[in-house]
């Protein structure tokens, strides 16, 4: 083999990237890279589907929840750590299993960061008094505005996200997304997506049975140690913010589970929406068998 192999796990949130990614690194002899955003930080578990205890235990995960949500850690930071950690796996294997569902994060280990222009700090303060003083809804209408494509793969649930697109926007008084996908960095390394897929009633029947198991885990409990810093950016989250509403009683426990619900299928479709603009992908069902799974792979392998 020419060049190692980067094997990228990718699908909506709760079709079961967490097993393929396992059986992957079995089959293949290798180890995991956790590309997941919200399973970094240690105080989250539960909420953001941490892999248990026995599924890290049939393959080597990494960046599983190795940060503190204490601790900034950007895109970049990931892209930086996961390039050197692939650097220290490929000298002992040909292939390594990124899985992820955050999108943006798994693009930049595969093509590199996109290049974004410098942003005046005020903008962002501005805009942070704007969502302090209006709410998030203002800023979501104006993203709506100024750039109707990513608003439509974005988590507008997530304040962070919304902000810096808009100050990008505002700074260059160009749309954030032109700013995107302007091109692939070069690796060292292969890489094929492969995404898992379901109908949209299976997909959102399974968000709303994880939800129901994430409740019955102690959710709840988990939520009340976090609710002293619900203003870090890592916990402006599905799962998170609606029962940080509860306990600040702006809403009742049904109706904040209910929003769960609702906003992790509305996120699960901007996934869906972030993905299919990727022609590249290796589509698969979710409950495929994986003896065929195995055999598109190599079959695609051997045509990259």
């Amino acid at each position: 083999m020419s060049k190692p192999v980067v094997l990228a796990v990718v699908g909506p949130t709760a079709i079961g990237k967490t097993a393929l990614g396992i059986y992957l690194a079995q089959h293949f002899q290798t180890e995991v890279i956790s590309a997941d955003s919200r399973q970094f930080f240690q105080e989250m578990e539960i909420g953001t589907a941490v892999p248990s205890k026995e599924e890290l235990e049939q393959a080597k995960h990494h960046f599983i929840q190795h940060k503190s949500i204490h601790e900034p850690y950007s895109v970049g930071d990931f892209e930086r750590d996961t390039l050197m950690l692939l650097d220290q796996l490929f000298l002992e294997h040909n292939y390594v299993v990124l899985v992820g569902g955050s999108g943006l994060y798994v693009d930049a280990v595969i093509n590199g960061l996109d290049k974004f222009p410098d942003v005046d700090p005020n903008i962002r303060k501005t805009l942070n008094e704007q969502l302090d003083h209006e709410g998030l809804k203002s800023l979501q209408k104006e993203l709506k505005q100024r750039d109707p494509d990513y608003y439509k793969v974005v988590d507008v649930e997530n304040p962070h996200r919304i902000i810096r697109a808009l100050e990008v926007c505002i700074a260059s008084d160009q749309p954030y997304s032109s700013f995107l996908n302007k091109g692939k960095t070069a690796r060292p390394f292969k890489s094929l997506y492969i995404g898992i897929n379901a109908p949209r009633e299976i997909i959102y029947a399974r968000i709303n049975q994880r939800v129901d198991l994430m409740m019955e885990q102690g959710l709840l409990d988990e939520v009340k140690n976090l609710h002293p810093y619900k203003q870090l950016n890592a916990l402006q989250t599905v799962g998170y913010k609606e029962l940080f509403e509860y306990l600040d009683g702006q809403s009742t426990l049904e109706s904040a589970v209910s929003e769960i619900k609702k906003n992790t299928r509305r996120f699960a479709k901007r996934q869906l929406t972030w993905l299919r603009k990727n022609k590249n992908i290796l589509w698969v069902d979710f409950d495929e068998n994986k003896d065929q799974i195995i055999a598109k792979i190599n079959d695609r392998l051997n045509k990259i």
